[in-house]
């Protein structure tokens, strides 16, 4: 399952579910060293692994949907 990490608060990581868009919390530092708001990261026995080429794709689809509310 994939799951986007929304904000850090404290020593708490706010994840949410990118099929569901619910959130769970989790110890930040469980997560992979480096790991920042906006990181796709998915969950595989019990550990959290960052998937770079999962935020790119999100970062560019983002970025298309902003340029498209430009325009208007």
């Amino acid at each position: 399952m994939l799951y986007i990490i929304d904000r850090f608060e404290e020593d708490a990581a706010v994840l949410e579910n990118s099929e569901t868009l619910g959130q769970i919390i989790t110890a930040r530092d469980l997560l992979p060293e480096g790991a920042k708001e906006g990181d796709a990261l998915r969950e595989e026995n019990g550990g959290w692994f960052l998937c770079p080429d999962e935020t790119e794709a999100r970062k560019a689809r983002i970025k298309i949907k902003m340029n498209r509310l430009m325009k208007k």
